[in-house]
């Protein structure tokens, strides 16, 4: 197996044994821990809806924000919409179309703000902000879920755009550098049928797919380690038949050149002889034809 030094091969072995460390070690662990979160995720959204919903601060004190053992419960809240800092969350996609997330600040009777997320709205042509239903004036009581900020990979900052405030993300602290509010960290989002509300946020785990779904890619990386892990020795077990394919075919073409193959020193299945038995014979008789003749000679007139 000496083929496996060169480099070639080194290389192959080396790419498929990473891929299938990679399988084991990173990919199929990696999906695991997703479906272990989506599913905990749900465990604590159906805790939730068989849960009545509280006020706000029996969950929320003030100087604090929402927390994670909190996501998903439900609450009401008492308060004033800020239309003026409303804020819309651009980029969403809504049943596969572009839109946008509203954000409206609602302050509370105790004199702290919270992000209220009203909703989504579908894009205009060319994502333009459409015209859509305002936030309530005046005091209202609303109910929603709590839910965590969320965090924006690149960083981008608050823009105006055709003179409306956006943000990437649904997130409180956009909200604060869009706006100069200092709302509580976390954001509710409404639940449907309550005042202002829009189109209301679908609940459902961060991430979304269907349930086992992780579970299945991950195993579907474990099957693809293992069967690169076969092709591997497959492909060895093929090298190496060919090789000692051609040096038998090498030794038997050898033999046959050289006469030790034993070609013709057997009858044929007929009974006939082969063509160097039969070669032979002739050759024989033909010698003995001409000792014949030879006696005959020494046999004759004058001989002796």
């Amino acid at each position: 197996m000496r083929f496996l030094l060169r480099p070639g091969w080194i290389a192959f072995v080396v790419a498929v044994l990473a891929f299938a460390v990679a399988c084991y070690t990173l990919l199929a662990p990696w999906q695991f821990d997703r479906e272990s979160e989506r599913s905990a995720q749900s465990r604590a959204i159906a805790t939730a809806d068989a849960t009545p919903a509280v006020g706000f601060d029996t969950l929320v004190p003030p100087g604090t924000g929402i927390g994670a053992e909190d996501q998903w419960r439900r609450v009401t809240l008492t308060g004033s919409f800020d239309r003026a800092a409303e804020t819309l969350v651009r980029l969403r996609v809504v049943d596969g179309a572009p839109a946008f997330e509203v954000l409206t600040p609602l302050r509370l009777t105790d004199g702290r703000t919270v992000v209220v997320n009203r909703g989504s709205i579908p894009a205009a042509d060319r994502g333009a902000v459409p015209e859509y239903a305002a936030a309530p004036a005046g005091p209202v009581t609303v109910e929603g879920r709590l839910r965590l900020d969320e965090t924006d990979p690149q960083g981008r900052p608050p823009l105006v755009e055709n003179g409306t405030r956006q943000v990437y993300v649904s997130d409180s602290r956009s909200v604060a550098a869009a706006t100069g509010l200092t709302p509580v960290e976390g954001v509710v989002v409404l639940e449907a049928g309550q005042p202002g509300v829009l189109d209301p946020i679908p609940i459902a785990p961060v991430g979304g797919g269907a349930p086992f779904s992780n579970f299945s890619y991950a195993l579907q990386w474990l099957t693809f380690g293992a069967v690169a892990l076969i092709a591997l020795g497959l492909f060895i077990r093929l090298e190496l038949l060919q090789r000692n394919g051609k040096r038998e075919t090498a030794g038997s073409l050898r033999d046959q050149l050289s006469g030790r193959d034993g070609f013709g020193d057997e009858p044929a299945p007929d009974g006939r002889v082969t063509d160097r038995a039969a070669d032979g014979a002739d050759g024989g008789a033909d010698d003995g034809r001409r000792d014949t003749a030879r006696d005959a000679a020494g046999s004759g007139p004058g001989a002796g």
